[in-house]
Order: structure tokens, then C-alpha cells, then sequence
């Protein structure tokens, strides 16, 4: 049955619309983890739009079960990761126009910096893992670099109606999944996923952990943030049951 990673990014989005102190994401953390979650997840952007250098601080201080930090690859956050030392980072591409990630990690064209960053967090004892499309070739190349886990991006799945498409891209990530564990890589997946279409991903053979946020914090809003984590867990088991 795959874990449940919650992404916690538009906790802090709420409380930087108004500059507060308010809401707080400890106690985002807190609760997510109460209600079963299996990791904290926050993304560090260069721009600092929702996540602040502090957050960071204070969650790998507050996290019980497993921090992940996402992050690009520039020094400046690589230097802040080697310092606060989360379980896991996961390297995302970055574009400042961006709403959110858009795409997975091109592990071709960016082996010799992404290669580097993973030596430098490693020796740090930090998990690593990338953000990839769901192809062979980021899979093998992921693989050569010596990181341990991949994450696919299911972006292109979520974004497609109920049909052959969303079929296609179903085909493309469970053979995806299956790929990598062959090459002794964890898989985990995210993005665009929500109480909807998670079910198919959870019931992909091998999936570790999946990744979600912004469908949790929208529930939230309407059911709490302990029940929206709940229902989330829920549907990852509903899904996992149909292996």
C-alpha cells in the first residue's frame, strides 16, 4: 500500500497572502501527521513564494515521521539543505513564472550539476531522490547517477479526461514504475493528483510513496486539515486494494 506524503506549500501560500504569522505551519505538520500522513513534504523555492528559509528550520525540528524537502538545484538552497540536513531531498526543476512545477527533472541534459548536488547531499546523509517524467532514459539515468529513488511526475496523467488518453498515461507510468524497480530504485509518484484519481496510481505495483498537496489543503478548507488527510489516506487504500 503506498505512503502518503503531504505537501504542506499552501499552508504557507494562505499565510504569506497577508504577510501573518498565521496559519501556522508546525501545526500543519502536527496534524497531518495525527491523521496518518506518512511524510511532511515542503518546497523551498528560489522565489520564496510559500516556503521561507525558517519554515524549513522549524520542520525538520517539528517533523516526526519524514521531512522532504524539494528543492532546485541552485547552491544557494543546496547550501541550506546541507545545513538543516532533512531525511529526504527531492530535486524538482524550478522556473520563476511558473504557478507550480511544471515537468520532471531533464537527467540528461543536467547530469553534471544534478550529479553533483546528489554527492554533496548524500555525504550529508540525505536521502535523494528526483522529480522525472515517467521515461526510461531519466529512469537509467537516475539510476547511473546513484540516486535511490525516483518520483514521477503524474502531471500528464491528472491533466487528461477519463478515456484512452488517461489510459495511455496510466500504461506510461505503471510501465515506468516498473522499469525502475527492476533497476533497485524506489518509486514514488505526484503531482495534479486528488481524491478523484489517485485510486489507479495507488493500485500501480510498486509504488512507494505518493506525493500530494494542494487537493488536501482545497478539502481542508471545508472538512479540516486532519479529516482532508484522512480521506486522502483513504482513497490511497481504496485504490492499493485493486492490485
Amino acid at each position: 500500500m503506498p505512503k502518503l506524503g503531504v505537501n504542506i506549500d499552501h499552508v504557507a501560500t494562505l499565510r504569506q497572502l497577508r504577510g501573518a504569522t498565521f496559519p501556522d505551519l508546525r501545526q500543519a505538520a502536527r496534524l497531518c501527521e495525527a491523521a496518518g500522513a506518512d511524510s511532511i513534504v515542503a518546497h523551498l523555492r528560489e522565489d520564496r513564494r510559500h516556503i521561507q528559509d525558517r519554515d524549513v528550520r522549524d520542520l525538520r525540528r517539528e517533523v516526526c515521521t519524514r521531512f522532504n524537502l524539494e528543492m532546485s538545484t541552485v547552491d544557494e538552497i543546496v547550501c541550506i539543505a546541507a545545513a538543516i540536513g532533512p531525511d529526504q531531498a527531492t530535486l524538482v526543476p524550478e522556473r520563476r513564472r511558473e504557478v507550480t512545477t511544471e515537468g520532471g527533472l531533464d537527467m540528461l541534459r543536467g547530469q553534471r550539476k544534478i550529479g553533483r548536488v546528489c554527492r554533496e547531499l548524500k555525504k550529508r546523509g540525505i536521502d535523494v531522490s528526483v522529480f522525472i517524467e515517467p521515461d526510461l532514459r531519466h529512469i537509467k539515468a537516475a539510476r547511473d547517477m546513484g540516486v535511490g529513488t525516483v518520483e514521477l511526475h503524474t502531471g500528464a496523467y491528472a491533466s487528461c479526461l477519463r478515456g484512452p488518453q488517461r489510459r495511455g498515461q496510466l500504461k506510461r507510468l505503471r510501465e515506468a514504475a516498473e522499469f525502475a524497480r527492476r533497476h533497485g530504485l524506489l518509486v514514488n509518484a505526484g503531482h495534479g493528483l486528488d481524491y478523484g484519481n489517485v485510486g489507479p496510481v495507488a493500485a500501480i505495483e510498486g509504488i512507494h510513496e505518493l506525493n500530494i498537496g494542494y487537493a488536501i489543503v482545497c478539502r481542508a478548507v471545508f472538512v479540516g486539515l486532519q479529516e482532508a488527510v484522512r480521506s486522502m489516506k483513504r482513497a490511497i487504500r481504496a485504490g492499493g486494494r485493486q492490485r
